[in-house]
C-alpha cells in the first residue's frame, strides 16, 4: 500500500473545485453570491460560448483592500464566519470561503477590486492555481471577477460541458433565480456580446415575477397573503392549479434570500391546494420566506442547494394556510356580484335533452373494417369528425347506396372481436360485451395509441400535415426549455410543429398538426415543453417516438373522456397495429372472461351459478 500523504495544495483545491464548480452556471452563482454579500446594488454577468470562453461578474459592492483580496484566495478564508457559534446564525449567502480559490484554480482567473474610499484598486491573476501578479490598477469602487478557459487544466471536466446553448441556458437560469431572490438590485446579463436583459434596481417582486412568466400568465397570478407564525412569515405568488406542472422547476422558493429546495416546503404548497392537483403535478409558486436563522441548517450541500429545517411541519403548516387564504381571496375575487335580480330565463323542457352525441342503439353490434396487410393504413381525415372527439377517431360513415365491399383477413378480425355497449363506469371507462364476457374500455388509453400511430405513420410517409395558426401562439418558458425546444425544431417540425426563436426567451408557435384540436393550445404546449425538459438529460438529443409518446399523451388528457362514444372510438382503434395498448404499454381493454365472473360468484368452487 502506498504511503499516506499530504495532497498538494493546488490539487487540493482542484479536488474542491469539483464540489463546487460543477460547470459554468455553477461559478456564476457562487460570484454572484459574493457579489449580493458585499452589498452590490448592480451587477453585470458577461459570458462567452456558455462561459466555458469566458464569464465576468462586475459589482459596485464594497470591494476589498489589497490584503483582504490576497487573503480571499487561499482556501477556507472568509469574512462571513467567525466561530462555530455563527454556524447556527449564518445570515450571508457565502460562508466557506472555498468558492474563489475553487474557481482560480481550474480557470485563468483575474480579480481586480477597489474600496470606495481607495485611490488605487488591486488586481490579481492567478492560472491553474498558481499565482501570476499582483499589481496595483484604476478601476471603478467594486469587484470584478475574469474567468477564462474553465477547466481548461482539468479535461476531464472540461468534456462533460454540454453545448454552449445549454450550458448558457444553466446560466441564464441561474441569474434569473437571484434576480427573483434580490429584487431592489439591478440585474445585467450579456451572452456573446449581446444584452439578454436588463432589470433595474427597485422592482417589486410581483413585477419580476411577471417578467420571469410573461404577460399571460402574469395576468392569473394569484397573491399570497403576508403570513406570520411561529418566527416565520410567507409571502409570494402562485399560479391556479389548471397550470401545475410535472416537477418543482416551476417552484422558486427563497429563504432568508437563499434559492432553496425542500420537500416540506413543496408539501405546504400542495397541501394549500386542498386535492385540486392531479396525480404526479406540482403547483407553480414564487415563495419568499424568512425564518429565524438558527431553525435552518444551510450547511449540509456542497452547492448550498438543499437545507434542513428545525421544526419542518410548522414551516409546512404556515405554507399551507398562506396558499389556502390566498387561493380563498381569488376565488371569491371571480365570483360575480349581483346588484340586482335577474330574470329567470325560457324553462327546458324535460324532454329536450342536451346537444351532444349519443347512441341510441346500446346494443348495436360493430365489426371493425381492416385493410389488407399489404395496403398501406389510411386515416380518413378528409372525413367529417366527431365534435369531442375531433382530435382523436374519424366519425363512422353512414351506409350509402354503395356499400364497401366485405374484405377477409380473417387473422384480423381474429384481433378485433365484435362488442355490444352496454354503459359506463363513472364517466370514465366504457363497459362493453364480448363473446367471452365483459370488457372494459379505457377511452384516454385508446386515443393515446391512436393519435401516437397516427403522428409515425404520417411522419414515416407523407408526413404530417400542419395546419397553420391564424394568431401564432408566443410561449415564454424558461431559458432551459426555450433551449432544447429550438435544439430539437426539426423533431417537433416532423410532428407538425412550427417552432421559432423569437428572441428574448420567447417561442413563436406558427402551426399545429391539423388532427390536432386543441381547445388550449398554449397550456398543451407549455406542459409539453415541461414535461420534455423534466425528463431529458441536458444536451441529449429526443428521438422522434419518444416525442410522438409525450404528444399523444398529453392530446389524450386534454380532453375528458367520453365513454358513451367507445364503438366510434374503437373503430379507429383496430386500424392501429397494437389496439391493445398505449404507448407506454398501459392496457386500452381489459377483459373478465365468464369463466372468471362465475368462479368469483361462485366463491371459488367450481360450476356455474
Amino acid at each position: 500500500m502506498p504511503r499516506i500523504r499530504i495532497l498538494p495544495e493546488i490539487l487540493a483545491s482542484q479536488v474542491a473545485a469539483g464540489e463546487v464548480v460543477e460547470r459554468p452556471a455553477s461559478a456564476v452563482k457562487e460570484l454572484v453570491e459574493n457579489s449580493l454579500d458585499a452589498g452590490a446594488g448592480e451587477i453585470l454577468v458577461e459570458i462567452r460560448r456558455g462561459g466555458a470562453a469566458l464569464l465576468r461578474v462586475i459589482d459596485n459592492g464594497s470591494g476589498m483592500s489589497r490584503d483582504d483580496a490576497l487573503m480571499s484566495l487561499e482556501r477556507h478564508a472568509t469574512s462571513k464566519l467567525a466561530d462555530s457559534a455563527g454556524l447556527a446564525s449564518i445570515c450571508t449567502l457565502g460562508f466557506r470561503g472555498e468558492a474563489v480559490p475553487s474557481i482560480a484554480s481550474v480557470s485563468r482567473f483575474r480579480l481586480t477590486t477597489r474600496e470606495p474610499q481607495a485611490v488605487a484598486g488591486t488586481e490579481i491573476s492567478v492560472e491553474g492555481g498558481v499565482m501570476r501578479d499582483v499589481r496595483e490598477a484604476g478601476c471603478a469602487p467594486g469587484t470584478t471577477v475574469e474567468v477564462k478557459d474553465l477547466f481548461y487544466n482539468v479535461p476531464a471536466r472540461r468534456k462533460f460541458l454540454r453545448a454552449e446553448t445549454t450550458e448558457s441556458a444553466h446560466v441564464e437560469h441561474q441569474l434569473r433565480m437571484h434576480a427573483l431572490a434580490a429584487s431592489g438590485v439591478r440585474f445585467r446579463f450579456r451572452k456573446d456580446e449581446r444584452e439578454v436583459f436588463d432589470l433595474p434596481a427597485g422592482m417589486s417582486r410581483l413585477d419580476r415575477v411577471r417578467w420571469m412568466t410573461g404577460t399571460e400568465l402574469g395576468r392569473e397570478l394569484i397573491s399570497l397573503p403576508l403570513t406570520h407564525g411561529n418566527g416565520v412569515s410567507v409571502e409570494g405568488f402562485v399560479l391556479p392549479a389548471a397550470h401545475a406542472r410535472k416537477g418543482r422547476r416551476h417552484q422558486c422558493v427563497f429563504l432568508n434570500g437563499r434559492p432553496v429546495e425542500d420537500s416540506a416546503i413543496s408539501r405546504g404548497l400542495a397541501e394549500g391546494f386542498r386535492g385540486a392537483l392531479g396525480d404526479g403535478l406540482h403547483p407553480a409558486a414564487w415563495m419568499w420566506i424568512e425564518i429565524e436563522p438558527s431553525m435552518v441548517d444551510v450547511n449540509v450541500h456542497p452547492a448550498k442547494r438543499e437545507i434542513r429545517l428545525h421544526r419542518p411541519h410548522e414551516l409546512r403548516e404556515v405554507i399551507a394556510e398562506s396558499v389556502r387564504e390566498g387561493l380563498a381571496k381569488a376565488e371569491a375575487a371571480r365570483r360575480p356580484v349581483y346588484k340586482q335580480p335577474i330574470a329567470p330565463g325560457p324553462s327546458v323542457p324535460a324532454n329536450v335533452v342536451e346537444d351532444r352525441p349519443v347512441l341510441r342503439s346500446p346494443v348495436a353490434e360493430v365489426r371493425p373494417v381492416f385493410p389488407a396487410k399489404s395496403a398501406p393504413r389510411e386515416w380518413p381525415a378528409s372525413l367529417p369528425v366527431q365534435r369531442t372527439f375531433e382530435t382523436i377517431a374519424p366519425a363512422v360513415p353512414s351506409p350509402v347506396a354503395t356499400p364497401q365491399p366485405a374484405l377477409a383477413v380473417p387473422e384480423l378480425e381474429e384481433k378485433a372481436p365484435p362488442f355490444r355497449y352496454v354503459g359506463t363506469l363513472r364517466d370514465r371507462f366504457a363497459l362493453l360485451e364480448s363473446e367471452d364476457g365483459l370488457v372494459l374500455l379505457d377511452p384516454r388509453a385508446a386515443r393515446e395509441r391512436i393519435l401516437y400511430e397516427r403522428w409515425l405513420h404520417d411522419a414515416d410517409g407523407r408526413g404530417v400535415e400542419s395546419q397553420t395558426l391564424l394568431v401564432p401562439v408566443l410561449l415564454e418558458p424558461g431559458p432551459r426549455e426555450c433551449e432544447l425546444a429550438i435544439r430539437h425544431r426539426d423533431e417537433f417540425a416532423k410532428a407538425g410543429i412550427d417552432i421559432e426563436d423569437f428572441g428574448s426567451g420567447t417561442l413563436r408557435i406558427g402551426s399545429l398538426p391539423d388532427f390536432l384540436k386543441l381547445a388550449d393550445a398554449r397550456a398543451f404546449l407549455s406542459g409539453l415543453l415541461d414535461e420534455l425538459a423534466g425528463g431529458q438529460l441536458p444536451g441529449s438529443r429526443v428521438a422522434f417516438d419518444h416525442l410522438a409518446k409525450l404528444l399523444s399523451r398529453r392530446a389524450a388528457l386534454a380532453e375528458a373522456p367520453r365513454p358513451q362514444e367507445a364503438m366510434r372510438l374503437l373503430e379507429a382503434l383496430f386500424r392501429c397495429e397494437l389496439p391493445y395498448c398505449a404507448p407506454d404499454g398501459r392496457p386500452t381493454l381489459s377483459e373478465f372472461s365468464m369463466r372468471e365472473l362465475e368462479r368469483r360468484f361462485a366463491g371459488g368452487k367450481s360450476g356455474g351459478f
